[in-house]
């Protein structure tokens, strides 16, 4: 599982090139830059709210000042970027979670406290932003009976690894088989729909994609050969 100090010591960063050299990856200097320039106009003393709406829900691995159950409008959460190495291989790709256009999204606002702020936040970059594949943005999410203005992490459609439209079929294969360094693509996808329950919430589409993955995880594991103990 990925932990803090992981993140501190830029495990993703070491993981990947130790695993494909080729991987592009963001140079700590522009990654830096991308988080100074999400915080262009902050006070540098308020808390800052991020939104959660994956792994970031069940293992954020930083410090978290307050924690509420938040939607996002204007986005929803889709299966729609490939994953060659934390949650699957280059021969099975699995797949994680991005923001896409349209509907809306239920989640978590996450705070950290103003005076950690860029400290907690570079390592939210060392996790999300490695290779580009997402875009930050300042979003309005309504927590509770308020607004609360966070940072989100949406889909780039223009990333080499960005999905597409793909078929249901392709996303329970993956979701079903891929596993990589940071387990398995079923283990993903099942966490977050079960601390999206925790939170009285129901993703459908999701919950169908699981369903049917478990069918394919015992055809799968059906086809394995039986191995004796004797």
């Amino acid at each position: 599982m990925l932990t803090r100090e992981k993140l501190e010591a830029d495990w993703i960063r070491r993981m990947i090139r130790a695993q494909d050299p080729a991987v592009h990856l963001l140079p700590d200097d522009v990654l830096d830059a991308s988080l100074e320039a999400i915080l262009e106009g902050w006070d540098g003393r308020s808390r800052v709210w991020v939104f959660g709406y994956g792994s970031l829900i069940w293992n954020p691995c930083i410090h978290v000042a307050a924690r509420v159950r938040a939607r996002l409008f204007g986005y929803h959460r889709e299966l729609c970027l490939w994953t060659p190495l934390g949650r699957g291989s280059h021969d099975n790709p699995g797949l994680v979670f991005g923001l896409e256009r349209g509907g809306s999204c239920h989640g978590v606002a996450l705070a950290v406290d103003g005076a950690q702020a860029r400290d907690e936040l570079r390592l939210v970059w060392r996790r999300e932003m490695l290779s580009g594949a997402y875009l930050p943005r300042w979003v309005r999410l309504r927590g509770g009976n308020e607004d609360v203005r966070a940072i989100a992490f949406v889909m780039n459609p223009q990333h080499e690894r960005y999905t597409g439209t793909i078929t249901e079929a392709e996303k329970v294969r993956a979701v079903a088989s891929a596993a990589g360094a940071l387990g398995t693509c079923y283990e993903y996808v099942a966490s977050t729909l079960d601390h999206l329950a925790e939170l009285g919430v129901r993703d459908p589409h999701l919950e169908r994609i699981r369903r049917l993955a478990e069918v394919e995880r015992g055809h799968i594991d059906d086809a394995l050969p039986a191995v004796g103990l004797g």
